[in-house]
């Protein structure tokens, strides 16, 4: 049962990493008993769950009484379970200031609103630069990560960020290979859509036409205009959830383009149809190199499904350009992908 602290007229959603995260899905509807009373009833796989209410969008989530952001509520489901929640605030009911985000030096935006002409749309795409490409006319890999808004730590910083730059540059303090990262913005609203390539209860999958982009588009620009090394040996791509998803689309449809991937949490449960697709491009990857990575407290159907496709690429484990890390404490949230991403960087950069 949830209890508000006042009656609202939008309706109420439970957004969780068992939807991905969506904050107005109709399944995930509460049914209003009175005006400060709502209950749902949910069939969730064991294991543990995190979540939050929303109002219809992340605008309008749950807060602190403050406004304050909360942490994600959490349950380990073992048993049927009943629960007694309670809204403290909405975080809409306050000012919102927007914050002046400032980046490194290295961290550049490439094009505000890069045109998508797969999708008939427009998108923001940044650039990590190694501190020696300036220096030198050397000539670097790339790899090309999804999510582009939450990829690079900013100034003042945020919950919600990888920090793939910071971790680069300490990784190469140490001395390893130096790389590009380009790091493509998700559509908000669409990125459900966008990030699957087939048709699902969210809507018509436009996946394949951003993978397309990916690969015929975005990619030929950026080897014209930075000194890349373009072959395939030399390119990746890696996201989490429905990035991890698409991420391991792309390399499974484009494996002469992306020679490696970095699959982090994929919500495969989305597109059951992935696996046949894996399956039909086995042939075509015995060449390519696929890190996947999942956490145990995302519950028990992330890492099952994400086994079952490892399992397809490397029944029987002796495939070593395929990895298979599942972590016990590995939540679906970005302080575990910007952690996990070390054992990924590495693991490609060999």
């Amino acid at each position: 049962m949830l209890s508000i602290p006042h009656s609202a007229s939008d309706s109420l959603f439970i957004a969780g990493n068992f939807n991905d995260w969506n904050p107005k899905n109709s399944n995930f509807c509460f049914t209003r008993k009175d005006s400060s009373t709502y209950v749902i009833q949910l069939n969730l796989p064991k294991g543990n769950q995190e979540f939050k209410i929303t109002r219809g969008s992340w605008e309008k989530v749950e807060s602190k009484s403050d406004g304050k952001p909360i942490a994600n509520r959490t349950v380990n489901l073992t048993v049927d379970t009943s629960m007694d929640l309670r809204i403290e605030n909405w975080a809409d009911n306050f000012k919102t200031v927007k914050e002046n985000y400032h980046f490194g030096d290295h961290v550049h935006i490439i094009d505000s609103a890069f045109f998508i002409p797969q999708l008939n749309k427009h998108r923001k795409v940044w650039i990590y630069l190694p501190k020696d490409y300036s220096k030198s006319k050397k000539r670097f890999p790339v790899i090309y990560m999804q999510d582009g808004q939450n990829l690079f730590h900013a100034n003042p910083p945020r919950p919600d960020e990888w920090a793939v730059d910071t971790i680069m540059d300490s990784l190469i303090r140490q001395g390893l290979k130096e790389m590009i990262i380009v790091g493509i913005d998700h559509g908000g609203d669409d990125r459900l859509k966008e990030y699957n390539p087939y048709d699902s209860k969210y809507g018509k999958g436009e996946g394949k036409a951003y993978v397309s982009f990916l690969a015929e588009t975005l990619k030929p620009y950026i080897d014209k205009n930075y000194r890349t090394q373009p072959d395939f040996k030399n390119t990746a791509i890696a996201g989490s959830s429905m990035g991890g998803l698409i991420s391991m689309y792309a390399i499974a449809t484009y494996p002469k383009i992306f020679g490696s991937a970095g699959v982090f949490s994929p919500a495969f449960w989305l597109a059951p149809k992935i696996y046949d697709d894996v399956t039909l491009s086995l042939p075509n990857l015995k060449n390519n190199r696929i890190f996947f990575v999942a956490g145990d407290k995302e519950g028990v159907a992330m890492v099952r499904d994400m086994k079952k496709v490892h399992d397809i690429l490397n029944p029987d484990g002796a495939n070593k350009n395929v990895v298979f890390l599942e972590k016990e404490d590995g939540k679906h949230t970005e302080w575990f992908w910007h952690r996990e991403f070390v054992p990924f960087y590495k693991f490609i950069a060999q």
